[in-house]
């Protein structure tokens, strides 16, 4: 019979591991026990990155290749040892979240299903105040891992000459990330100032491969994520497990190394050797605690040039300065229907957005939408037959035109699958069909 349960005794604690034998890779094999063992091995990196920072917990209850859910409310049932606090969200509501400090909380947290960690980017002593700037390199489908590093490297060096050190490490799928450790004096809505300010100097530097557009119509080469520095993001944090087949890491690596190393490199069974033979490659972030204010002068500057703010998550409240929160195609469509110079009567029926065959709103764009889906991967394998229906489209579609949308529920993620049709003769452009696979997030609800 299956062990049931087993007891870890870590830092000084007993940790109940229920299921241990449960798998939560199933190609490799790697169990709940081989996950535990895991965050042990590497558990002063992982507490480098997560510790004393409220957690919300991302659980995969049945594994890597199940469903998942977000839980912000630190669990009922927890040990006496765990601390929590309380923090407010963007929305109004609180909740006391987790905050681990030994590897204890690690095991713990391993045991709850929670592959990779997502801290916030403030200490749990003071709420108010990141002590982290996080840039986050999201390549569009189809950019070679050379252009994404060439970005890594251009954010080094605007960086330096800001006087800030970036920490740089895999996302564990397929961007990095590169982490500005921070005094912390500034304001959420500051820090994300400063990284909007970044994130448009790294792309007034490499131009053709990096971009600060927030819309992905307008998207190229690698996205530089500023609004991951908003409040209530989180970012799945160094040693980090990914939900990706072979168990790749989230793993800091030196700007040396930097240009040899691939993604596949850093999983669960290499990182633990790797920890053991040359330690923690980002063990000096903490003592590299640098000031914001090079970054918002630099923004201040941008915004006398015209550069205002840039669009913020679609929950979060609207911001004074920010601009209208509508897809640049849309907001041309309806300068274009204005008359006399003036605004576009909203109430006109042609200033509405048409709905398309499925009952959904059309973008000026040619973008049709092929598949909803409760996973990345049901997602992507709609996408997959639809190509096969259409492979003479397929031949004029470019990298960026592949849209993947991750769509963020109240309690987990769905997915969202849109081809924009731009670079196809428009007598060739397929009409829009009904959507392969078509998941409901809101049924639930109902």
């Amino acid at each position: 019979m299956p062990t049931r349960s087993e007891i870890v005794e870590v830092s000084g604690r007993q940790v109940a591991i229920s299921n241990p034998d449960k798998v939560f890779f199933a190609g490799p094999g790697y169990t709940k026990r081989d996950l535990v063992a895991y965050y042990m091995a590497v558990a002063d990196g992982a507490l480098r990155g997560a510790g004393g920072r409220p957690m919300a917990l991302k659980r995969y209850v049945n594994g890597a290749d199940g469903d998942f859910f977000f839980q912000k409310r630190a669990p009922e049932s927890r040990p006496e040892w765990l601390r929590t606090v309380e923090l407010a969200f963007p929305s109004g509501r609180t909740a006391d979240e987790i905050v681990i400090d030994d590897a204890a909380g690690l095991a713990w947290l391993a045991n709850l299903g929670c592959l990779d960690l997502n801290p916030h980017a403030v200490r749990a002593d003071d709420l108010d105040h990141p002590d982290e700037l996080r840039v986050d390199l999201d390549p569009v489908p189809g950019v070679p891992w050379d252009d994404i590093r060439r970005v890594a490297l251009v954010t080094r060096e605007t960086l330096a000459d800001l006087d800030l050190v970036g920490w740089p490490k895999t996302s564990g799928s397929r961007g990095l990330h590169v982490n500005v450790r921070t005094e912390p004096r500034w304001s959420f809505d500051e820090v994300r100032r400063a990284a909007l300010a970044l994130a448009r100097e790294v792309e007034r530097r490499a131009p053709s491969i990096a971009t600060s557009k927030w819309w992905k119509e307008e998207r190229h080469g690698v996205f530089i994520d500023y609004n991951q520095n908003a409040k209530d993001r989180t970012v799945a944090s160094a040693y980090s497990v990914r939900p990706v087949p072979d168990a790749r890491v989230s793993a800091p690596v030196t700007w040396d190394e930097l240009p040899e190393c691939e993604l596949g490199d850093f999983t669960m069974a290499t990182v633990p050797r790797r920890f053991a033979a040359i330690g923690d490659p980002a063990a000096g972030i903490d003592e590299a605690a640098g000031s914001l204010e090079a970054l918002l002068e630099l923004s201040a500057r941008q915004a006398k040039a015209g550069l205002g703010d840039a669009p913020w998550p679609p929950h979060y409240a609207r911001a004074p300065g920010e601009p209208p929160r509508v897809m640049p195609s849309r907001a041309r469509k309806r300068d274009d229907g204005a008359a006399g110079g003036g605004p576009a009567r909203t109430d006109a029926p042609d200033a509405r957005p048409k709905p398309s065959p499925t009952g959904r709103r059309q973008s000026a764009k040619p973008l049709i939408e092929v598949a909803r889906a409760a996973t990345k991967e049901e997602a992507l394998a709609g996408f997959e037959r639809w190509k096969s229906r259409h492979p003479d489209v397929v031949a004029h579609l470019e990298p960026a035109d592949l849209l993947v949308d991750s769509m963020r529920g109240r309690f987990t993620l769905w997915y969202r699958i849109r081809v924009n049709l731009q670079h196809v003769p428009e007598v060739e452009r397929p009409p829009q069909e009904p959507l392969d696979a078509d998941y409901d997030p809101w049924s639930a609800g109902r």
